[in-house]
This record gives structure tokens, C-alpha cells and sequence, in this order.
């Protein structure tokens, strides 16, 4: 079993610390709400007309809660809106999450626990017990003429998935042991993410905020894989992970910008070096990469992104810049008991290493169904550009002298899950999904004609946000 019992032991203390945290919120009555002016209608938010209630910095509207930035009345931020790091979903994203108001504070923590079985296949296959999991706890109050948000997110995959990472077919990226990992996706590090931001406004339609992570997450690329609502019971990193969202545990960053009703500007500072084989510990390296991203959301059900990135030497084995350049599309449409969640997502690494220069694109098409409250469906479709494929050996197999021969590779996911029992702040679902691949035929002798991947797993998470425990207090 890879599934250490101190790891699920630590999985099981959490979530029960989580639980009773929260629960201890049940019942308790907080100050009456203080009359507030009604806030005028926002592109963001819509009218405030429908039953709004406000808790400190907490506006309750239509079963969706706002959070006010600062004192402002007519500046509500969707908590739905919010992604990984600075990142934007579409406001009317459904997030899994446990929250509670304490005083001046509201907290929240989200989590994900997903263990099963990974069944690779082909001649490169394997198959492994693991668990892919993380928990995010976060806080957020007024301070000053502005709002104050503190957040965490942590993985146990360093003990929860195999040595040298989870098992995936034409997946690459970082390294074990001192070689290139091919074939398997790495574990996320203990620390993924310290961070705080401070967002102020400008005027009623208008914030300035800045953000900062050790580790954090720089303004490049879309909202990160584990957290797009598109990707929610998808259990398997992107195989263009690395050519669009691999940012997202920086060892340092800094990001700054400014909101103007549906527009986002923002840039970052921040240590691009990939996360070394040390899993668990804090890593110093020049702050010496950058990037710039804009952002569109018309309305509650969009959300568009377009951002560049200069990445200084981020792979340890092979010295060389890589400019990274990334656009995507995200949608979300509720309906009555579900939703529907799709994201377009192109990401290209223009790479020099020494005397080579290589361009690689990745593109995704993802879309995950809600049906019937607890009823999931979901796809991923996905071509990549690999150069990172082949060991000595195995160019030597193929007859191939290219040091870094680049491949177009297909990954083709199907999947369903449904929720098996749930209580009224956790559910837990059983799952599974199946993956088919396209490739060049000159590498039917590695990885076999047609590999066929599939896994099958139990996922726990919090239950839905919901703002019962908010009108609970009328």
C-alpha cells in the first residue's frame, strides 16, 4: 500500500479538526446586521434587491455570498470569482467549502481527498494505489479602508503518491533522483501556498490590490488545475501542465494591479525555478522571472485571461529561459440541482536551451456536468507538444539521434462520478474514467499501439457552499 498510516492519519486529524471547528459555529447568533445602504447594481453582482443580508464583510445575496472590499457598499468581490492566487473563475462557480464568521474574521477551508486505484497502460504503464489530495485553510476580515485575506494550502502527496510521482502516460516535468521524471506526474510540495493579499478600493467600480506568497502564485496562466470548476472531479494533472499553469507553487512572488468592473490587470515578480525533489521544505532563488496578465468577465458566467511570462532557468537539469504566453475561456452556467463548468486553455513555451530553441503548445478543451445534485460527468480533451519523452536509451531503441525530438500527443478523458453519501458539510463520491491517447507511430515500440489508462476512486470534499449557516441567523 502506498498510503503511509501516518499520512492518513494526518488526512483523517485534519478533516476531523475541520469538522468540529465549524461545527462549533452551529446555532451561535451572531450581532444583529446593521441596516446598510443597498448597493447598486454591479456588472459583477447583478441588482442586491432579492433578500440581502450583510455579516461584517460578508453580504449574503440570492443564496450567493459577497465579499465587500473595505467599506465600500457598491464594491462586492463574488466569492466565487476567486481562484488560485489572484486568479478569476466565473462568479458563479460552486465552491466546495466550510465557513464559519468569528468575530471580525470569516473562515473558510476547502479540501480535496482523492484515493483510489491508477492504472496506467502499455508497455510504460503501471499500476498503483494513491491518493492525490490538498487542504486549503484561508481567513479574511476588514483592516483599515480595505480587506484583508490570509491563506494556506498543503498536500500529503510527498506520502500519499508513489516514489517518483503518480503514474501518467507522456506526462514530464521536474525531476527524481536527479533525472527528468517521464511518465508520472510529480507530488505537490507540503507547502503550496502562504499567502496574503490586501485589496483596496477605488472608487465604486475600481480596487487596487497586491498579493504575496512563500509560496504563491504569480499572475501567469489560468486558474490552476485542482481548482477549476471545469476540472473538479478530474483526478489527473494536464499533460500541458507544464506549458500553462505549472507556476502555481512559487517560492516567492509578489503581484500587484488594479480591477475596473469587468477588466483585471495585474503583474508579479517571482523565483521561476521549478520546485526541487525536496518536497517539504522552503527553497531561496532569485526573484528574477515576471509576468503581466488581463483578465475579462462581462458576467457572472464568463471569465477570459491572456498573460506572458519570462521564466528565468526553471529546470534544474537544463539550464535556459522559457517565455510562456497562455490565453483561456471559462464557463459556468447553473441550473436547478447542477451546473455545467467548460474551460478553453492554449498555453506555448518558447524554450532556448544553449544553441536549441524549441516551441511547444498545449491545448485543452474541459467541461464537467452536474446533474441531479449528486451526479457528475466530465472530459477532458487534450494535444500537446512533448521533448521531453526519450531517455538515451530510448533514442537509441527508435533509431533516434535528436537530442530533444518534440511529439504531438493526444489524451482523450471520459469519466463520471456520483455522490454516495453525504452529510451536511462533507461529501463523499465514487469515480472513475477512462483515457484513450493519439501519438506518432514511431513510438508504438515504447508505449505500445493504443494504451488504454483508467482509474477508479472515492473523493471526499466539503459539501457545496451554501448560505444556510448565514440565513440561519435571520
Amino acid at each position: 500500500m502506498i498510503l503511509s498510516k501516518r499520512a492518513i492519519l494526518c488526512v483523517a486529524v485534519l478533516v476531523f479538526l475541520a469538522h468540529n471547528v465549524f461545527a462549533q459555529h452551529e446555532g451561535h447568533q451572531p450581532p444583529p446586521a446593521k441596516p446598510a445602504a443597498t448597493p447598486s447594481p454591479s456588472p459583477n453582482t447583478g441588482s442586491t434587491d432579492h433578500g440581502e443580508m450583510e455579516h461584517g464583510l460578508v453580504v449574503v445575496e440570492d443564496d450567493d455570498m459577497l465579499i465587500r472590499v473595505g467599506n465600500s457598499h457598491a464594491n462586492l468581490m463574488p466569492m466565487g470569482r476567486m481562484g488560485s492566487g489572484t486568479s478569476w473563475q466565473p462568479a458563479s462557480s460552486t465552491m466546495p467549502m466550510l465557513h464559519k464568521q468569528a468575530d471580525d474574521w470569516l473562515l473558510m477551508f476547502h479540501y480535496n481527498f482523492v484515493a483510489g486505484v491508477n492504472a496506467q497502460g502499455g508497455p510504460r504503464g503501471v499500476t498503483k494505489f494513491e491518493s492525490a489530495n490538498w487542504f486549503m485553510p484561508s481567513a479574511m476580515r476588514r483592516v483599515g479602508n480595505g480587506t484583508l485575506e490570509l491563506r494556506g494550502m498543503f498536500s500529503f502527496e510527498p506520502f500519499t503518491f508513489p516514489p517518483g510521482g503518480s503514474p501518467l502516460l507522456f506526462q514530464t516535468g521536474e525531476t527524481y533522483k536527479g533525472e527528468l521524471i517521464i511518465d508520472r506526474q510529480h507530488p505537490h510540495d507540503l507547502f503550496m501556498e502562504l499567502s496574503a493579499t490586501y485589496t483596496r478600493p477605488l472608487g465604486e467600480n475600481g480596487t487596487w490590490f497586491v498579493y504575496g506568497g512563500y509560496p504563491g502564485e504569480p499572475a501567469l496562466g489560468p486558474v490552476a488545475f485542482m481548482h477549476r470548476t471545469s476540472a473538479s472531479e478530474n483526478t489527473s494533472a494536464p499533460l500541458s501542465h507544464h506549458l500553462q499553469d505549472s507556476t502555481h507553487i512559487s517560492f516567492g512572488v509578489v503581484t500587484t494591479g488594479f480591477t475596473y468592473r469587468w477588466f483585471k490587470l495585474e503583474g508579479s515578480i517571482f523565483n521561476g525555478r521549478e520546485p526541487g525533489e525536496n518536497r517539504y521544505n522552503f527553497e531561496a532563488n532569485p526573484w528574477t522571472s515576471r509576468s503581466a496578465r488581463l483578465w475579462f468577465a462581462p458576467n457572472d458566467n464568463w471569465s477570459m485571461q491572456v498573460s506572458h511570462g519570462f521564466l528565468r532557468n526553471p529546470e534544474v537539469l537544463e539550464p535556459g529561459d522559457v517565455r510562456r504566453t497562455t490565453a483561456s475561456i471559462s464557463y459556468n452556467r447553473r441550473f436547478e440541482k447542477g451546473y455545467w463548468a467548460s474551460s478553453l486553455i492554449w498555453g506555448r513555451n518558447h524554450e532556448g536551451h544553449g544553441d536549441e530553441i524549441f516551441n511547444l503548445n498545449g491545448y485543452i478543451a474541459e467541461s464537467t456536468v452536474n446533474f441531479l445534485d449528486r451526479n457528475y460527468l466530465y472530459t477532458r480533451l487534450e494535444l500537446v507538444d512533448k521533448n521531453q519523452l526519450l531517455r538515451d536509451e530510448d533514442r537509441a531503441q527508435l533509431g533516434i539521434t535528436e537530442h530533444h525530438p518534440s511529439f504531438r500527443i493526444g489524451a482523450y478523458t471520459f469519466g463520471g462520478s456520483r455522490e454516495i453519501w453525504n452529510t451536511e458539510k462533507h461529501s463523499l463520491a465514487i469515480g472513475s474514467d477512462v483515457t484513450f491517447y493519439s501519438k506518432p507511430s514511431i513510438l508504438d515500440p515504447i508505449y505500445g499501439t493504443n494504451p488504454v489508462s483508467w482509474k477508479f476512486f472515492f473523493r471526499l470534499r466539503p459539501q457545496k457552499m451554501s448560505m444556510s449557516g448565514m440565513h440561519g441567523t435571520h
